[in-house]
């Protein structure tokens, strides 16, 4: 396990944000499920990024890195045939959530057994959305008490799919990459609310991207109608920046001297820019661009934020509340609880460590802020999660004293260049023996 040292200075100047991996993922699966050769550019690669091209090879879908168009970032050439089909007995999901329920209803469409394997956090977190499907539709799957490896064995049919409002938009999405490749005509019904609907909107706008059609019934978010006999069009695509890993180097910005995040598109579907509103709200001098967000260092305050739409930018959020002016409330972050790590519990209890007062409750956080700084000067822990590493990295400039971290190598699930960008912009890091 890395273990860091990282020395409370303040942040200063420019960086490129990375590729958006929620899109990244999108993209690369869509290209993979057309006839026909697509070039998907502007890739940062990453462990999850790696996991979703496994599980296309064990599709039967040709995946080449290739010479990319921009420096420093990664081309795939992906080669498929319209028709997938199982290539492999087995593939590894890595710890990656996304891209194991975006396969599974693929997995489940082959007609033969498919066996998903994970790591981490990945092995326990929740499926069960999809064992009522499959039990639904007979579906053969086979678990460890609910757990990895899952193997799945059947051929989908048209027909009504029904989804809980409450669990993963992840789930929604899953079925959209498989359904329209049936032969014939589907809905799924989501049977409550739909909670990070601007995710499945980010999944809809890709589909259309590569050909697909399906329509949001009154644009509701309840019912999603999915014209079966469908085929994806290959097509070549850049991918657009990643504004869940923007919002690092906003909050960055607000806590420091200034940061500009170039490469990230003012006008995306992407949940996380919600980071913009929030900050915002709270106080944030921020100015933007077509293509980059500038924030400005400067006292913020308090306000209220609502997680539903937005979970991955809680992190960061929860330290920028930590250290402005009056008392925070997070609401309806439960499902922080079921991903990488318990994001509820690590937050509060690192960040506790290094001064802060937060309070944890069932669906959120109460944060009385301290707009005078954190002490520091102890050892926290990143909890195996990307995003707790990164969000403990910049709260490390409004420390008193440095902060040890271990766990630092957890940053290349999503982001493995972020300590040479966090350095980049005056971030002082020293690796422990």
């Amino acid at each position: 396990m890395k273990t860091v040292k990282i020395f409370p200075t303040k942040l200063q100047g420019t960086v490129v944000a990375p590729s958006s991996k929620s899109m990244g993922h999108r993209e690369i699966i869509c290209a993979g499920l057309a006839a026909g050769t697509s070039i998907i550019d502007n890739i940062s690669m990453s462990k999850d990024i790696e996991a979703t091209m496994r599980c296309l090879k064990a599709i039967n879908v040709a995946v080449d890195e290739i010479p990319s168009m921009i420096a420093g970032r990664k081309a795939l050439q992906i080669s498929g045939t319209g028709h997938p089909m199982a290539a492999a007995d087995s593939v590894d999901c890595g710890e990656s959530g996304s891209t194991l329920r975006f396969f599974l209803p693929l997995g489940a469409n082959l007609n033969c057994p498919l066996t998903f394997t994970g790591h981490g956090k990945l092995v326990s977190r929740p499926l069960q959305a999809y064992y009522d499907i499959f039990d639904e539709k007979f579906i053969q799957y086979f678990n460890d008490n609910g757990n990895l490896p899952v193997t799945v064995n059947g051929r989908l049919t048209p027909g009504t799919y029904k989804l809980p409002g409450d669990v993963s938009s992840q789930f929604v999405s899953g079925l959209l990459f498989a359904l329209p490749l049936l032969n014939g005509d589907s809905v799924i019904e989501i049977t409550s609310p739909l909670e990070s609907s601007a995710y499945v909107d980010m999944t809809i706008n890709c589909l259309a991207k590569f050909g697909i059609k399906v329509e949001n019934e009154g644009g509701a978010h309840r019912r999603y109608l999915v014209p079966g006999k469908q085929r994806y069009q290959a097509l070549d695509s850049q991918v657009e920046g990643d504004w869940s890993q923007a919002a690092f180097w906003t909050v960055g910005g607000s806590l420091g001297k200034g940061i500009t995040c170039q490469g990230v598109n003012v006008k995306s579907l992407q949940g996380d820019q919600a980071v913009v509103d929030i900050m915002e709200r709270m106080g944030a001098a921020i100015s933007q661009t077509e293509n980059s967000v500038t924030v400005n260092g400067g006292a913020t305050k308090a306000t209220l934020i609502d997680a539903a739409n937005c979970p991955d930018i809680i992190p960061v959020l929860t330290v920028l509340a930590a250290v402005s002016e009056g008392t925070t409330k997070i609401i309806n972050a439960g499902r922080l609880r079921i991903k990488e790590c318990d994001r509820v519990a690590a937050m509060t209890r690192e960040l506790n460590k290094m001064g802060a007062a937060i309070t944890e409750e069932p669906e959120g956080l109460t944060i009385v802020g301290k707009p005078e700084g954190l002490k520091g000067g102890v050892q926290v822990d990143a909890w195996n999660d990307h995003r707790i590493a990164m969000s403990l990295a910049i709260a490390a400039q409004k420390c008193a004293e440095p902060i040890i971290l271990t766990g630092a190598e957890s940053v290349a699930k999503s982001y493995p260049t972020f300590w040479e960008d966090y350095k980049s912009v005056g971030g002082l890091v020293e690796e422990e023996a």
